[in-house]
């Protein structure tokens, strides 16, 4: 009896309890986190190109005159003011051939008042009908020939004592030492380049572009150049200068990048990437993770701004890069797209759109998110 009741009352007790969970209300549904960032420029479809940052004015500094280098003032890197010291040459013969110029002047001047004298002598007596015409015109002529040797020596002097200022290398203009091919002891010919002056002023990237591509090229193209200390921010500029011919070692030609926007913290011997755009166009570009395909048609999640749903979109993609995709239509720069995981959302779906850091974003049209803490 008791065995009976017990299997009459269970079956009881779990309608009951059905019933019960049926008039509950159903579980809410979790928002999900998603990851999103905005399109980028396609780095990918741009030709990258190493350089150097290099001052824009680089005079070679040499001697004027030959001789033997006595004196090394400055080093590389060194600091110079205009008209600063650089080097010295041995001052003995320059000295020497100025003593001479002036021993030789110092002969004229005197010759020339000698015949100075006997020219107005001759004169003189040519008044008083002493002497005939053809010995005062001979008299005439040997004070002309004094007086003209006269500024003769006194331009070798002149020279001579220019060549004695000579023999100290003095910077052309401020700037810093690039470049030094001298040593104390070493023996230079005239016009023999010594330093190499990086002058203040504007700042420039060299580049060497590939003779197979070169036709691509022209003087006042827009380029990107990033700097090796600030990899995450590039700057504009153009081609200000390409060499005519290519280097007969490397088989490049030689390229001058200058900056068109503001000052640029760019110091000489950095490391550089000046970046090229093909066709001078960019597209834009997301993340390898962010892109799905169904039925072979590609296709990313674009979150909307204003309730955080899901919308597949369709794009048309480049080429695969290293760490990102191209995308040629389908996308603009101010949409969200979902980085990764897009293989588990749905059309329409709610989402809560979260940075690399899992700080919650909030969505904006603008380039930059607005990321809250």
């Amino acid at each position: 009896m008791f065995r009976h009741a017990l299997s009459v009352a269970l079956p009881a007790s779990l309608v009951v309890l059905l019933v019960a969970c049926g008039n509950s209300e159903p579980a809410a549904v979790a928002v999900r986190p998603a990851m999103v960032v905005q399109p980028q420029l396609a780095g990918e479809l741009m030709d990258a190109y190493p350089g150097e940052v290099r001052a824009r004015l680089e005079p070679e500094l040499a001697f004027r005159i030959a001789g033997k280098v006595t004196k090394r003032l400055v080093d590389v890197g060194a600091q110079v003011k205009k008209d600063q010291a650089l080097a010295e040459l041995d001052p003995q013969d320059v000295r020497l051939q100025l003593e001479a110029n002036r021993a030789q002047l110092a002969a004229a001047e005197a010759n020339l008042q000698l015949v100075r004298a006997e020219r107005d002598r001759y004169k003189t007596l040519l008044a008083r009908n002493l002497v005939s015409r053809s010995q005062y015109d001979n008299a005439e002529n040997t004070y002309r020939s004094g007086a003209a040797r006269v500024k003769q020596v006194r331009a070798e002097f002149n020279v001579a004592s220019n060549q004695a200022g000579y023999a100290v290398l003095r910077a052309s203009q401020s700037g810093v030492v690039a470049r030094r091919m001298v040593e104390v002891g070493q023996v230079v010919a005239a016009g023999q380049t010594a330093f190499t002056l990086a002058a203040d002023g504007e700042r420039e990237v060299m580049i060497n572009l590939p003779e197979q591509a070169f036709e691509r090229f022209k003087v006042g193209q827009s380029v990107a150049v990033e700097l090796w200390s600030q990899p995450d921010q590039r700057f504009p500029g153009r081609i200000r200068e390409m060499s005519p011919s290519a280097d007969p070692q490397s088989r490049t030609f030689a390229a001058r990048v200058a900056f068109t926007e503001g000052k640029v913290p760019a110091e000489l011997g950095q490391s550089a990437r000046v970046f090229i755009a093909h066709n001078g166009e960019v597209p834009l570009a997301v993340p390898l993770s962010a892109l799905s395909a169904e039925k072979d048609v590609p296709y990313v999640w674009v979150v909307d701004p204003k309730d955080s749903t899901l919308k597949r979109t369709h794009v048309r993609i480049g080429a695969y890069g290293e760490k990102t995709v191209p995308i040629l239509e389908g996308l603009q720069a101010s949409d969200w797209v979902v980085a990764a995981g897009g293989q588990v959302l749905r059309e329409g779906q709610q989402v809560r759109p979260v940075d690399r850091e899992n700080r919650i974003v909030e969505l904006t049209v603008t380039a930059k998110p607005t990321v809250k803490e």
